[in-house]
């Protein structure tokens, strides 16, 4: 029969309640802890070790060598589930406390009391201790990292994808940062605009008042003779007022575009060193405003013959595919709408100014769409709200609110004057606002598709948040 660990006979006896609980001992076997009171007071040799070679008799305990340890009989009695005297039932079993250590046989290496909830014991069958109390807290704060305004905010926009209101906020805000660069600058070009405009006007004048003096005695070739000379004088006169807006609106364009450049990065600008930036690109950006344009107008013009001849032939049911028509310039104007910034940012050619922009509008084309059209019609509600005082006092010098005047109403100069004062002050503040929203516009696409928020905050010498 073989011997198992702990049966008599076997070379490591378990050990019994009666001796104790095991610690190591440098032999490796288990020692039993000797009561305070062994033998005669003195404390046992730590070189004592448990015997292996059977049960301990009732007045003692055997060991390897030496004689053996005589215990008093209340040491032997306090040891659980042992008698304590001949005759005598054992003790019961004391339950184990929580936080106590387990029988000597069930001793795992390294075992340690695990922690108590309540710092206190509880005794066997009462109710759990009541969980901690909620303390208060922060609660679910902002995840690591996370900053509302981006990378930092340096300028007047934060680095950071823009969303609407940050871009017509950035856009006010860099008027009010630089009111004397952006309104002043755009003033000066409004008025030369302006003045020019005038001129023209001035100068189809009398084709007006021939009309207006034309009675109805006149015969209808009379009449339409005048018309026909009115008509060409004011198509000749679009001419030179569109070549004069052309030149305006291109020079502010690549003037706001550096100037914005600048108010992003919060750097300095002033007049000069944003005219050395922007001088070199005018020239090309011109000829991009020229293109822009006569796409956009071609594309109109077409939408609208489109929808002539279908209103010819289809009748009312053409209204459908006119408005369809409509939406074919909006192709070229939106598609289109970056170019000019991106010509001047990124110093590269018109063509490479034109893809930039339809790769940059592509996947966001209602996105880019909606915004161009909330500033618009920003751009027109201020215009309308500037321009309609002056054109009532226009209107009033020309004798429209003339009663006794049964005649068509004369253009005066005086009224010419008056409504050209109104434009040049609606111009002074719709122009640098859509062309500044454009910009930021662009470069909220840049941030948004290749990371130019990174590349902003380390030229305003930000440093990029480190990764987790």
């Amino acid at each position: 029969m073989t011997d198992t660990p702990g049966s008599p006979g076997s070379g490591e006896d378990s050990p019994t309640p009666g001796q104790g609980i095991p610690v190591p001992g440098a032999s490796g076997a288990a020692q039993t802890p000797p009561p305070g009171d062994v033998g005669a007071g003195e404390p046992a040799k730590p070189d004592d070790t448990a015997g292996d070679a059977g049960q301990p008799s009732s007045g003692g305990v055997t060991g390897d060598s030496g004689p053996p340890v005589t215990l008093p009989p209340d040491a032997v009695a306090k040891v659980p589930g042992q008698p304590s005297s001949a005759g005598q039932p054992p003790s019961p079993e004391v339950p184990a406390q929580p936080g106590s250590a387990p029988h000597a046989d069930a001793v795992p290496p390294g075992w340690t009391p695990p922690p108590s909830v309540s710092g206190q014991w509880q005794a066997p069958g009462s109710p759990p201790p009541p969980p901690p109390s909620y303390q208060g807290g922060h609660g679910y704060g902002p995840p690591r990292g996370w900053n509302p305004q981006g990378l930092g905010k340096p300028g007047v926009i934060a680095l950071r994808p823009l969303n609407i209101s940050d871009l017509l906020d950035g856009a006010i805000t860099a008027i009010r940062r630089y009111p004397l660069l952006i309104l002043g600058v755009s003033a000066i070009v409004a008025v030369v605009t302006a003045g020019l405009n005038l001129v023209v006007s001035l100068l189809i004048v009398p084709d007006f008042e021939r009309v207006a003096r034309i009675g109805p005695a006149a015969s209808q070739a009379e009449q339409l003779n005048a018309l026909y000379n009115l008509l060409g004088s004011t198509l000749l006169s679009l001419v030179p007022s569109l070549v004069i807006g052309l030149l305006g609106q291109a020079f502010l364009t690549g003037f706001l575009t550096v100037v914005m450049g600048k108010a992003v990065l919060g750097r300095p600008v002033g007049f000069r060193s944003a005219m050395s930036e922007a001088a070199p690109r005018l020239l090309r950006l011109l000829v991009l405003t020229v293109l822009y344009g006569a796409a956009v107008l071609t594309a109109c013009a077409a939408g609208a013959g489109v929808a002539v001849l279908l209103g010819l032939a289809l009748g009312p049911v053409a209204i459908l595919f006119g408005v369809l028509a409509v939406i074919l310039p909006v192709i070229p104007y939106v598609f289109w709408s970056l170019a000019g910034a991106a010509l001047v940012l990124e110093r590269g050619t018109i063509r490479q100014a034109f893809a930039r922009s339809v790769k940059l509008v592509t996947g966001s084309f209602w996105r880019v769409f909606g915004v161009l059209l909330l500033a618009a019609i920003i751009g027109w509600l201020i215009t309308m709200i500037i321009g309609i005082p002056f054109s009532v006092g226009s209107g009033a010098l020309s004798g429209m609110f003339d009663p006794q005047n049964a005649s068509l109403p004369q253009v005066s100069t005086g009224g010419l004057v008056l409504q050209s004062v109104g434009a040049v002050i609606a111009s002074t503040l719709v122009t640098p606002f859509t062309a500044l929203v454009t910009v930021l516009l662009y470069i909220d696409q840049r941030m948004r598709r290749e990371g130019m928020d990174i590349e902003l905050a380390r030229a305003a010498g930000l440093q990029p948040p480190q990764a987790w």
